[in-house]
């Protein structure tokens, strides 16, 4: 891989350190199941992984019998990845180019940090062979909008205004249908889950790992996220973070 490969064009606005992820975000791959059972990958298949992170599902979807790139824009995930034998291609889902194509395409808990979702949905559909299938989750409309509205509250408190912008694409089933479909994709089947999920080591350990982000982008020095984040703890009163998934599954035509 040429040093070219090495610089993606960051579209995404996630900040990941993998050693954090590993601890305190591992629910999400484990709560991935569901996603990983629509994609149903079958032995001998090529699939691509968008948003592969560390790469645990990924494995998951090669001990079914199929071939897997993974593709992520943090060198931190990519290297991870690696380290358990994958096919790990850092690259940012607004971006990917490849020589080859797949019959089916895979992601879990990535579309909703991609902004550039028009050139992403494209990007998937020209790496699919026709007739291929992209089955997956991300955060859908209403996703952890207490947390999120908690978190800008303290950030307002302590005189950090919260970025403008937005830093998620928490998309409805229309929403998302009518990207995808712009893109070329047909028989798309995308629906709205409300998950409540136990934050193992808690909403301040999620703060400091998932928003991360969103924090630099605010301003807010090191040596006053773990009080922000305590703070939003005692606010949300609960270790249950607000999720909702949209959940979907689409095919190229023939």
């Amino acid at each position: 891989m040429g040093e070219d490969a090495l610089k993606p064009t960051v579209i995404s606005t996630s900040k990941w350190d993998a050693a954090d992820y590993a601890k305190v975000g591992g629910f999400v791959a484990e709560l991935g199941g569901a996603a990983l059972d629509l994609l149903d990958p079958q032995p001998g298949e090529h699939i691509l992984d968008v948003g592969c992170g560390d790469g645990t599902l990924t494995v998951k979807i090669v001990e079914r019998g199929a071939t897997v790139v993974g593709i992520d824009n943090s060198l931190e995930m990519i290297g991870a990845a690696r380290e358990k034998g994958l096919d790990a291609r850092l690259m940012d889902a607004a971006d990917m180019k490849f020589s080859e194509s797949f019959d089916a395409a895979f992601s879990n808990a990535t579309l909703h940090w991609v902004l550039d979702k028009e050139r992403a949905a494209r990007a998937i559909w020209f790496a699919l062979q026709p007739g291929g299938r992209f089955a997956g989750e991300m955060g859908g409309e209403g996703n952890i909008q207490k947390l999120r509205e908690a978190l800008d509250e303290e950030l307002i408190l302590r005189g950090y205004p919260p970025p403008v912008d937005a830093s998620n694409w928490y998309a409805s089933p229309e929403e998302f249908a009518e990207v995808y479909e712009r893109a070329g994709f047909r028989e798309i089947d995308a629906r709205l889950i409300e998950r409540p999920t136990p934050i193992e080591h808690g909403i301040a350990a999620w703060v400091m790992t998932f928003r991360k982000g969103w924090l630099d982008r605010a301003g807010v020095p090191d040596e006053e996220r773990v009080s922000i984040a305590s703070a939003i703890a005692d606010h949300v009163g609960s270790d249950v973070a607000d999720y909702v998934r949209l959940r979907f599954i689409m095919r190229k035509p023939d």
